[in-house]
């Protein structure tokens, strides 16, 4: 028997909380605004009503920030094997999908227009924290996609937004589209020449997307010889993972070496994000570059076995949760990181902070998307 439908309110009072980072006096909050998404998408997804009943779980027994620990997750592989909406697609602001995994799996994803607000105010937050808004225009150096119709990546759609943080001169892409091959090409050379102008101007520069790119380009720069210096106020932030790249993944302190050495924009301007297209909280890194957890968002490390709850400082598979989203289920969810959860950090955020380790590859990982697998099938 299906439950009520409960408003949102939980939720709207969480993301209108002006402390973004007071994990401990927003735990009820948080628990109550969870407990109503997750009645929400039990009351309007069958396939997720399914999950939650084959795992015996009631969403009525949510009450305490502990209860939680106990919430059915979904993997991320299972969003990109099978789509969960909980509100009609003629309803939804924005559908977009992940930039896929190296076996051409993608996430598919939507938000309501609620949600787009109720973000609004999370990156309005966030970005003020960080001190990240500005009335001073600035050049985007975007590697990612050129917008396009070809392609609904929700990366793209992020990386656009963020180029309203501060106002946009000029843009400049990483990833056109190309109309002879149908297919996104990757264009470095344009975006060298770009990099080499923009150091004899007065106009500071935003680079932002994926760090492979923006590192081989760096390289290649590095090995031509080429040192500039970015007007003040230039920022380097990255975010989307290295994807196919792995493998060739540097560390941060090489990233940022290579940054100063070749750009002249030192390490105190250079902003990591992290985020999924499945969890759509972001966490931008503070000054000592630590990702602090914000109230929008609460992070369960769990064994890579026994999938149980791992103390802090211990690593583990990273399980994501947040109440944002109304149009997908995406109320926890389980990913393919590895990661450790610190607490305390020289930068005065009190929440604490998460450490990437790297990611377990697919046929490493058994998770319970084979038993949701088996309910969809039925």
């Amino acid at each position: 028997m299906r439950m009520m439908n409960v408003k949102r309110k939980y939720t709207k009072k969480l993301f209108k909380h002006k402390k973004p980072y007071d994990v401990d006096g927003t735990n009820q909050l948080f628990c109550d605004a969870i407990k109503e998404n997750v009645i929400h998408h039990y009351n309007n997804c069958d396939d997720y009503k399914h999950i939650i009943d084959q795992a015996k779980f009631d969403p009525n027994t949510i009450s305490d920030i502990s209860d939680l620990m106990r919430l059915p997750f979904i993997p991320t592989l299972y969003f990109k094997r099978h789509e969960l909406f909980s509100i009609p697609l003629k309803k939804m602001a924005i559908k977009a999908t992940s930039s896929g995994t190296s076996s051409g799996l993608k996430s598919r994803v939507g938000m309501s227009y609620g949600d787009l607000l109720i973000g609004f105010r999370m990156i309005f937050r966030l970005f003020k924290y960080h001190k990240l808004w500005s009335f001073r225009r600035v050049n985007y150096f975007i590697f990612g996609y050129e917008p396009s119709k070809h392609t609904d990546v929700v990366i793209m759609k992020s990386a656009n937004g963020f180029t309203y943080v501060a106002p946009a001169k000029k843009r400049y892409y990483a990833l056109k589209w190309d109309d002879e091959s149908k297919k996104y090409k990757v264009d470095l050379e344009s975006m060298k020449q770009a990099f080499i102008d923009a150091s004899t101007k007065k106009t500071p520069i935003r680079t932002l997307g994926f760090p492979a790119y923006t590192y081989f380009l760096l390289k290649e720069m590095k090995e031509e010889g080429i040192r500039l210096q970015m007007p003040k106020g230039s920022i380097v932030t990255i975010g989307g993972g290295w994807k196919q790249f792995y493998a060739e993944k540097v560390d941060k302190v090489s990233f940022y070496e290579i940054v100063k050495e070749v750009l002249g924009i030192p390490g105190k301007n250079i902003v990591e994000f992290f985020g999924a297209v499945e969890h759509p909280v972001v966490f931008p890194d503070c000054e000592y570059h630590h990702l602090h957890i914000p109230i929008y968002s609460r992070v369960i490390i769990r064994d890579p076995d026994t999938f149980d709850p791992v103390q802090s400082g211990e690593m583990g598979l990273i399980n994501l949760l947040s109440p944002l989203n109304s149009a997908t289920p995406l109320v926890s969810v389980m990913t393919d990181d590895l990661g450790v959860l610190h607490n305390g950090c020289k930068c005065g955020a009190q929440a604490p902070w998460l450490e990437i380790i790297g990611r377990v590859g697919i046929k490493d990982i058994i998770t319970c998307a084979q038993g949701a697998d088996e309910i969809l099938s039925k």
